[in-house]
């Protein structure tokens, strides 16, 4: 029997807590930094950190100066993540974590991992969802800081370019651990699979099995996982003696692009036969539309998607896929956090883990 994930899902009422919120952006200035007191002081963030924890291992005239120059320039750290870093007693245990969407099976699954590890340590989680916004996502980040989390996991939103609120949380001391998407402008920790990888052993499987006009359905390259992924397709090609067709690669990772494009794709003379999809609701929306075109799968088309989803075994053919394992990312990401709340791991170093994917084989390659 399959379980079912309880979850006490957080909407951010931005609207009750209006006038905190828009303190960022609007008439009072920006708070004050463990940066900018770094920044100012000629120090770095993480001396800034033990001193206004007051640390031995700082100088006691360093201390003094730099708690000085705090007050004097009206510091306030995070009150939750600092008690909970420096209490072993009764801290308050609540993880703020951000999800692009609740309805993507991966995340659903990361989910899965993160309430499961995190109710193991005797932490709760909060969860908000950004609706692949950025402007939603920040509103979230700002609401988590004052004072409701300890710590905060995220997958960014496909549209964020900048990243002032994420560095705005880490330089308040609040810990931070990507997964999936990660920021890779910013030197954080993060849990991701070994995208790369992935890609390049499935798309090498597909030139195994005969296929030489395999397409690329990618995602935004403005994300590392973007970058990876293509990186891994256009290696595998190189590798095997291929030279990448750019007419062949697209941008698309959603079910109704998919079903969208694929028409023209497969209409064409020389069309691909393969699709490597970046996720399994593309590849599963491929393998629809290739069916309803009358083309046989995996004789005139091999299809293989990214996720190892439910899907990839309720179609028909069975899809082959990479499996991501989702629930191993969620657990290694609590892992992290909370080393980093409870100081077994260093705040100024970024804890990189990767998380090994494997190809499962099934009905929709030769």
């Amino acid at each position: 029997m399959r379980k079912r994930l309880h979850i006490s899902f957080f909407r951010c009422n931005f609207g009750v807590n209006k006038t905190k919120i828009t303190a960022f952006t609007m008439d009072k200035p920006t708070p004050m930094t463990m940066k900018d007191i770094a920044r100012a002081l000629g120090v770095s963030v993480a001396t800034v950190s033990r001193a206004l924890s007051d640390s031995p291992s700082i100088s006691k005239e360093r201390r003094q100066k730099i708690q000085q120059f705090a007050a004097e320039h009206n510091y306030y750290p995070n009150e939750i993540a600092g008690q909970l870093r420096n209490s072993r007693k009764s801290p308050i245990k609540v993880i703020g974590v951000i999800v692009p969407q609740f309805l993507h099976y991966y995340f659903a699954s990361v989910l899965t991992g993160i309430e499961q590890a995190a109710s193991q340590r005797g932490y709760t989680i909060i969860v908000a969802q950004s609706h692949e916004q950025y402007e939603r996502e920040r509103k979230i980040c700002e609401s988590f800081h004052q004072g409701r989390v300890c710590g905060v996991i995220v997958s960014q939103a496909k549209d964020t370019m900048q990243y002032d609120h994420f560095e705005r949380l880490i330089d308040q001391g609040v810990p931070l651990v990507f997964y999936d998407r990660i920021c890779a402008a910013i030197n954080a920790n993060r849990v991701v699979v070994d995208d790369y990888m992935g890609t390049y052993r499935a798309v090498t499987y597909l030139i195994e099995r005969g296929c030489r006009r395999i397409a690329y359905y990618g995602t935004n390259m403005n994300m590392e996982i973007g970058i990876n992924r293509y990186n891994g397709y256009k290696d595998a090609l190189y590798k095997n003696g291929l030279k990448p067709d750019e007419s062949l690669v697209l941008l698309c990772d959603t079910r109704d692009e998919a079903e969208r494009i694929t028409p023209q794709l497969l209409g064409r003379k020389d069309r691909p036969d393969a699709i490597f999809a970046v996720n399994d609701e593309t590849a599963v929306a491929c393998l629809h539309v290739a069916k309803r075109m009358g083309l046989q799968v995996p004789d005139d088309l091999s299809i293989c998607g990214f996720t190892n989803s439910e899907q990839a075994q309720a179609c028909d053919p069975m899809l082959t896929t990479v499996e991501q394992r989702g629930i191993e990312v969620g657990e290694q990401a609590v892992d992290v956090l909370v080393g980093l709340v409870e100081g077994r791991l260093p705040m100024d170093h970024a804890e990189k883990r990767v998380v090994k994917t494997r190809l499962i084989v099934r009905g929709t390659t030769k």
